[in-house]
């Protein structure tokens, strides 16, 4: 009688599990949700189709990346109609999230055409008239963005500083003469930047028509958020619906992981080539 019990039971949870693995679909299906999370761990997450994107080499321009790192990311996609939101998931043992000489970031990026056509342009960033929109998430932007300071004793601790202009004791009760001078001292930012910090995401948007035409996009529109898992990094990235992207009109999209343990940044990274994407 225990021998018949202890095989039930074994049935039951062999049953349960069946139930909840997904089989991996071939391309990257768009759920329509009521409401778009940046939250990776929403249990929105769970209902939502997976799909296993394999890595290649970039190994087609300088600087190459000829040695294997990432070997595949998991990837969802849900939309409420306004916003999509892909979900990237991938293996990485190390949390390299700190810049600083000889420190590269853990990073990913999803890769759009600017326009919804049959005739994609190439997925090595796009092509001369064919551009590519990108959104490019990086660790250490996601570090900023939830209270690491932005500031050399960040990344060095031991650090002396006496202190930085606008921190000065004539400005401690001038709030517009501390951003006056903070602007002063911050070219970048002063100019419109907007890769300098401080950082309130921690994704860009990037366009570009082939290798080494990467540029700023005309605007900001991506969000995102990313967690450390138990073995690597889940990332998620919103950014509006693709124009002309439709149930009847489906697009493509492709992905990058950049591992900075790996010494992986710029075009040193792994990607995939495009994925069908279909709403559902």
């Amino acid at each position: 009688m225990r021998s018949i019990t202890s095989l039930i039971l074994v049935v039951l949870l062999f049953t349960a599990a069946c139930k909840k693995a997904q089989v991996p679909t071939a391309e990257v299906n768009v759920a329509q949700v009521k409401e778009i999370t940046l939250d990776p761990n929403s249990p929105v997450w769970d209902a939502v189709s997976l799909h296993v994107s394999k890595m290649i080499l970039q190994d087609l321009v300088e600087p190459r990346l000829m040695e294997a790192s990432t070997s595949e990311t998991q990837v969802k996609a849900i939309t409420n109609g306004t916003e999509i939101a892909f979900r990237l998931e991938w293996l990485d043992d190390s949390q390299s999230d700190l810049p600083g000489p000889k420190h590269f970031i853990d990073g990913c990026a999803v890769q759009l055409p600017a326009k919804v056509d049959p005739n994609v342009p190439a997925p090595q960033m796009g092509e001369v008239g064919k551009t590519v929109e990108i959104s490019f998430w990086r660790a250490d932007w996601q570090a900023i963005v939830e209270g690491r300071a932005d500031n050399i004793n960040a990344i060095y601790p031991n650090a002396s500083i006496d202190h930085y202009p606008e921190d000065a004791k004539s400005l401690e009760n001038n709030p517009q003469a501390r951003a006056e001078t903070a602007a002063r001292y911050a070219p970048a930012r002063a100019l419109g930047n907007r890769r300098a910090g401080p950082r309130d995401q921690p994704v860009e948007d990037l366009i570009a028509d082939g290798p080494s035409t990467l540029s700023p996009a005309p605007n900001a529109i991506s969000k995102g958020k990313g967690v450390r898992t138990k073995n690597g990094w889940a990332v998620v990235i919103t950014r509006p619906i693709p124009a002309g992207f439709t149930v009847s009109t489906p697009s493509q999209v492709a992905f990058a992981i950049w591992e900075g343990s790996h010494v992986e940044v710029g075009a040193r990274k792994m990607r995939t080539g495009w994925v069908p994407l279909i709403l559902k």
